[in-house]
């Protein structure tokens, strides 16, 4: 049974800006009726978690720290190993002593097996920058925006799996996640015009063209690419009718979730969720990568 991570969405807000979506002002605007929305779709999300199979592990909130409900970007874990994150911005960097502190609960409790810093003087956010395909046996890896180039380096070697480095090229799309989802069957969602020329290249040396889901500028826009797929069902924000389609006709299930409160801040299903049960060992009945 896939086993995720949450975060407690009471004291979310939007108070900030450090990436192009965000929205203060908005927030601002009706702050109580904001909050209120975010409570309710986090805990839809929670709830199509759950109806998909999998369980749900939480994360108290913590006020002054409202990018805490994403805890994609905490840590990259596979195999029962954490490779806890370095977060660029300061307005996040509060978040690395709670989720040290969630990660060493959830390893006495033999939830996973061991914790490990990011070397001092590199910048790595966690899943959302390291995306796993089980399929492929690798990490799709983002740097730029957010992560720094020299942090692949050592996930690779701390997970001992090949690394697939992919630039970012805009700060719009600050973290793959954003841009980028590996599905079950073998394709890969993506937006093109959030990579470099020499990732693009990566990507479709990689991928078949048969197996590449190119997103539209709508599709990425309502963050339908930050997607969390368990086997033929895949969980994202509300979605364009011909995205729907198009991967309905490739049999896969979508479950849409409104998730507006949290595209005011730049996330949506996958930034809100970490997979904590995830495996390098494909097995008959494992539920598929997000």
């Amino acid at each position: 049974m896939a086993l995720f991570l949450m975060t407690d969405p009471g004291h979310f807000e939007v108070c900030y800006q450090i990436n192009p979506w965000m929205k203060p002002t908005a927030w601002r605007a009706d702050r109580d009726g904001c909050l209120a929305a975010a409570k309710a779709a986090s805990g839809g999300l929670k709830a199509a978690l759950k109806a998909a199979g999998a369980r749900v592990e939480m994360v108290e909130a913590a006020r002054g720290l409202p990018d805490l409900v994403f805890p994609a970007n905490a840590a990259v874990v596979l195999d029962g190993k954490v490779l806890l994150a370095r977060f660029r911005h300061p307005e996040r960097q509060g978040e690395e002593a709670i989720f040290r502190s969630a990660f060493c609960k959830l390893t006495k409790r033999g939830v996973v097996q061991e914790v490990m810093d990011l070397p001092e003087g590199l910048f790595h956010e966690g899943a959302g920058d390291a995306i796993w395909d089980l399929g492929r046996q690798l990490f799709w890896a983002g740097y730029g925006p957010r992560s720094s180039r020299g942090s692949l380096a050592v996930v690779q070697g701390y997970f001992g799996q090949e690394v697939v480095p992919l630039e970012l090229a805009s700060e719009r799309y600050y973290h793959l996640d954003t841009c980028f989802c590996p599905l079950s069957g073998g394709e890969v969602l993506y937006y093109p015009p959030a990579f470099t020329e020499t990732a693009l290249a990566e990507i479709r040396a990689r991928v078949p063209e048969e197996l590449r889901i190119e997103a539209t500028d709508e599709d990425a826009a309502a963050f339908c690419v930050n997607a969390v797929n368990l086997d033929r069902t895949i969980i994202m924000a509300k979605a364009p009718p011909a995205l729907r389609a198009r991967l309905e006709q490739r049999g896969y299930q979508l479950v849409e979730v409104d998730l507006s409160p949290f595209i005011l801040s730049g996330g949506a299903a996958y930034c809100m969720t970490l997979r904590l049960d995830r495996t390098s060992v494909p097995q008959a009945s494992a539920i598929a990568a997000e």
